[in-house]
């Protein structure tokens, strides 16, 4: 939520992430929110008939007041660690491929067309009020190789509001001859001009510069070292890039890094064993991954998450030991809760402004409404079954 302001007070359901393994459902919430854009305040639970009391007592009874609909509740935007804004255009194209083939028949001759500003621009106009329509707030995006597009992409990220990471992909080999970069020094130098331009937008800034190196085939040794050199040397700039996605990628990527004892390790990094993140503590949030992934809706993200997650739960080499409360049994709807809201935020360094409701963090949040009368075909309208008590 930009500042505004004005303070506004919400009345009605909120629901609250509080960890994996839980959260609040508070039916009569009172939620403040100063001019700022951060919450001021929070009363879990006030009955209608001490509403006026309970503002009374805050010095609120003057500010203006939103009382929630039946069927209608605030929860936490969702957040979407990793996804691909020019591959948007692509949703639901090119499925029959593997990805290396996919990235060449579908993929590239798309982000290609981003070297067109003016194109880049209508593009990127919807592709972001589509993400938002979706209920992201906060989201990790892909842009191309292309400097001036992906300035494009943050000045329009910037001016909707939305809270983003945005990189200009880093990709100098294995690429075609129409979308390679000519040299590293070429690729560092855009890299460069992206970070200042995007540090550079009027306040209040949402938006931040993030390391893109595509993936490792990509990506010449040099290049990633470079990148290395800019990570070590500021310290602020996250990283984002792809990794073991298929057998195929895999044996590539070791052909092209003989060192190398592991895909992991060309990146200097450890093993990423899934099955025991969450158990070992580790931050894990859901990305859509568009146009790998067919929808820019983390609820499809959500129900992806879940689907894996009892087909984890099946598998006889990981039958869930008495000890465990993560991936080796079925998500829990405060699990899957938490991974796309207070999850995605701990992935990306936000837990301290999004995620969850508390006094001093950002409003940054959805108003839902599963009253039939909002014409979500997928959903029961709850006003139905209550009118029918």
């Amino acid at each position: 939520m930009p500042p505004s302001q004005i303070p506004t007070i919400f009345y009605g359901p909120v629901v609250n992430p509080r960890s994996i393994s839980s959260y609040q459902a508070l039916p009569n919430c009172l939620l403040a929110i100063g001019p700022s854009g951060d919450i001021e305040w929070i009363e879990e639970d006030v009955h209608h008939t001490t509403l006026e009391a309970a503002l009374a007592r805050r010095g609120s009874l003057d500010v203006p007041l939103v009382i929630l609909q039946d069927g209608e509740f605030i929860l936490p935007g969702f957040v979407d660690t990793h996804t691909h804004a020019p591959q948007v255009p692509n949703i639901g194209s090119g499925q029959q491929y593997e990805l290396l083939d996919w990235l060449t028949e579908v993929t590239f001759p798309m982000e290609t067309r981003f070297a067109d500003v003016d194109f880049a621009r209508r593009a990127y106009e919807l592709i972001v009020k589509r993400i938002i329509n979706s209920g992201t707030t906060t989201c990790c995006y892909y842009g191309t190789l292309h400097l001036e597009a992906t300035k494009v992409l943050a000045d329009i990220i910037h001016v909707h509001g939305q809270r983003a990471f945005v990189g200009k992909c880093n990709m100098d080999r294995n690429s075609p001859d129409n979308y390679v970069e000519p040299s590293v020094s070429d690729s560092i130098a855009a890299t460069h001009a992206l970070i200042s331009h995007i540090r550079s937008q009027t306040p209040p800034r949402l938006v931040e510069p993030i390391l893109t190196p595509r993936f490792a085939i990509s990506c010449t040794g040099p290049l990633l070292s470079q990148l290395g050199t800019m990570a070590r040397a500021d310290p602020t700039l996250p990283i984002q890039t792809h990794i073991s996605e298929n057998r195929n990628e895999v044996l590539k990527t070791l052909e092209l890094f003989p060192e190398a004892t592991s895909y992991a390790d060309v990146y200097d990094s450890g093993v990423c064993a899934v099955g025991n993140l969450i158990d070992r503590g580790i931050k894990v949030g859901l990305g859509t991954d568009v146009s790998g992934g067919f929808s820019p809706s983390i609820l499809t993200a959500i129900q992806h998450a879940s689907i894996a997650s009892k087909i984890s739960a099946v598998q006889p080499s990981t039958a869930p030991s008495e000890s465990s409360s993560g991936p080796s049994r079925q998500f829990s709807l405060a699990t899957l809760l938490h991974l796309a809201t207070l999850g995605g935020a701990q992935v990306c360094g936000l837990e301290d402004r999004v995620g969850t409701f508390t006094p001093g963090k950002a409003f940054d949040a959805l108003l839902v409404s599963v009253r039939s009368d909002a014409g979500n075909p997928a959903l029961w309208g709850v006003d139905l079954d209550q009118h029918s008590k």
